[in-house]
């Protein structure tokens, strides 16, 4: 069907897709922070796994459609380029919340953890990579490591908000993570929560659509998949994590924004799971090259980075933010000229 559209209408429904996806995406903001006071579940686990997750769900279909029609190098890239994106979009709330820097004002140990988890998450499949080339079923282990690893942490991550052993200092800057409405909150969670899985479902049919643009892009243009896997579908599918933490933030639910971000990044290491599953020509790490594995160190020094930042909590660095708020807009900006000049 795709094939069929002129170049302007191939832009056109790549627009109206992701222009729905942030749509759908603000109205879920909304809906997660209502259902964190209902269930009493919290901004940071609700930010983490459920509206983590369902921003992501368009780009589990990007990358799932385009490993099920052999273009690994397409779906880890999107994969990948995603985490990194969206760990810019931090540094960018960071530049509008003015009070504080925000990794100061979100101290959270379960945002914390989760970062930890991002880190040993990135790391498997690095660790697939250098490995020897073997699977089951055209199943790589590590991917059934991976999908393990990320229920075990979502576990371990749940504990550590409910039972934290440590806490951060408080300061005049610290937002803590309290019911706006007592009233509301006591009300039941049910009808937000339908809404929330009307907005997934749009989300994901916006998902495949953008899949398909994409996959034009790469044969009507000569581009790379790794290019535009990176800097295009994955940008554009991780726009709902911009515009949810843009909104949380400007709510003031800083763990919402800090947790949905990194959420989404550990629930986007399973798009590397259901990527290896739909690919079918064996196991999908050793289908990829060089460029997808650059932006796995990408993802990875940016995580450490804003982890650093977590821990440190600078009240205020460089243009009013937090230094690892600069740094992480450097590495990303740098990341995005070796993959368009460097290797062009």
């Amino acid at each position: 069907m795709f094939d069929d559209f002129s170049t302007v209408v191939l832009f056109l429904v790549f627009g109206i897709a992701g222009a729905l996806v942030v749509g759908a995406s603000i109205k879920a903001t909304g809906l997660a922070d209502t259902i964190a006071d209902r269930t009493g579940m919290g901004e940071a686990m609700v930010g983490g796994l459920v509206l983590g997750g369902a921003t992501s769900l368009s780009g589990v279909v990007v990358s799932v459609t385009a490993a099920s029609s052999g273009d690994a190098s397409f779906a880890i890239s999107n994969a990948v380029g995603g985490i990194a994106a969206q760990t810019l979009f931090l540094a960018i709330a960071d530049l509008i919340y003015r009070r504080a820097n925000l990794e100061h004002a979100a101290a959270e140990p379960a945002n914390m953890f989760q970062a930890v988890l991002l880190l040993i998450l990135l790391s498997l499949p690095i660790a697939a990579m250098a490995g020897p080339d073997f699977s089951f079923f055209a199943i790589h282990p590590v991917s059934i490591i991976l999908f393990a690893g990320y229920l075990w942490g979502v576990r371990l991550a749940t504990s550590v908000r409910n039972r934290p052993m440590w806490e951060p200092v408080e300061t005049g800057e610290t937002r803590f993570d309290e019911p706006e409405d007592e009233a509301d909150a006591a009300k039941s969670a049910r009808k937000p929560a339908i809404v929330f899985a009307a907005l997934v479902v749009v989300m994901a049919g916006c998902g495949w659509v953008i899949s398909q643009v994409g996959g034009q892009f790469i044969s009507r243009f000569g581009l790379s998949s790794s290019l535009v896997g990176s800097l295009v579908t994955a940008v554009v599918t991780s726009l709902p994590e911009l515009v949810t933490t843009l909104v949380a933030v400007r709510r003031g639910a800083l763990q919402l924004a800090v947790g949905g971000i990194i959420g989404g990044n550990t629930f986007d290491t399973l798009f590397l799971v259901f990527s290896d599953v739909a690919y079918r020509e064996g196991s999908i790490f050793h289908a990829v090259g060089m460029n997808d594995l650059y932006w796995f160190a990408t993802g990875l020094i940016m995580t450490a980075v804003l982890l650093a930042g977590l821990i440190l909590r600078q009240r205020e660095g460089p243009a009013r933010i937090g230094i690892e708020s600069a740094l992480m807009i450097a590495v990303y900006a740098l990341a995005v000229g070796v993959e368009v000049f460097a290797r062009a």
